[in-house]
């Protein structure tokens, strides 16, 4: 995997690096999810040891995350329904499984950590999925969610912005504009998965003693803006990426 220079954990220089290697995301993905992979690696290590860990990567796509885990020690296994995805970099990458992240065939309490980067917008019931991950970690284990948040400026993927005056309308003008319909086709490919939603379902869970609380923040901001995530409304729009991180008790 391709290493970064990457600013100091927490600084503002790291998100505005961020930022600016999420403008080529379409263009140079190599670029972007390396990096990315890179500087999620280096936050998972604030929550747990990868050496040596179990971890299962719902959405895994094309390799990018599986080239960090490995690089961190981890024993790893990503799982993902689309064949387009998996086949990103021009082959499917080993330790792969092609299955749905709403029912994993994974055993119950078998991974050390469950984790998920940009998936919970691409599935239809975001709770379900979250309950999958909770399930197949173990007691002691961790669990990390991020996606993009539907009102956030990024919230309609290549739509945007145009997803601001309604998901199905951004997706049909994109058609007509381009002659096909958009990967992330509203609906279909994309749906609507708020930070408001998701939190109600972690405070459930956290309240039926199925998950603990480890940190809610914003994926790409400064330490210090952490606040932005505890602010209703707000968060939907400024966090721009959110990030729980969970603990099966």
């Amino acid at each position: 995997m391709t290493e970064h220079l990457l600013a100091p954990a927490g600084s503002l220089r790291r998100s505005v690096q961020l930022f600016q290697a999420f403008r080529v995301e379409q263009s140079d993905p190599d670029f972007f999810y390396s990096m990315l992979a890179e500087d999620s690696l280096r936050e998972l290590g604030r929550w747990m040891n990868l050496d040596g860990a179990t971890v299962v990567d719902v959405g895994g796509g094309p390799g990018y995350f599986a080239d960090a885990f490995a690089a961190a020690g981890a024993r790893y296994a990503g799982l993902d329904p689309d064949v387009g995805e998996l086949g990103g970099r021009g082959g499917v990458p080993g330790n792969t499984l092609r299955a749905s992240g709403l029912e994993m065939p994974i055993a119950t309490g078998s991974v050390d950590l469950a984790y998920s980067s940009n998936v919970l917008e691409h599935v239809p019931a975001p709770e379900t999925m979250a309950e999958e991950m909770v399930r197949i970690t173990r007691p002691g284990g961790t669990v990390v969610l991020s996606w993009t948040p539907w009102l956030s400026p990024w919230g309609g993927h290549e739509t945007s912005p145009w997803h601001y005056l309604g998901g199905r309308r951004a997706a049909d003008c994109y058609a007509r504009t381009h002659g096909r319909r958009p990967k992330n086709d509203f609906g279909r490919t994309l749906f609507a998965c708020s930070v408001g939603r998701m939190l109600t379902w972690v405070h459930q869970a956290r309240a039926e003693g199925r998950v603990e609380v480890v940190e809610v923040l914003p994926r790409y901001h400064p330490s210090w803006a952490k606040w932005v995530v505890a602010v209703p409304a707000l968060r939907e729009v400024f966090s721009w990426n959110a990030v729980v991180v969970l603990r099966k008790p």
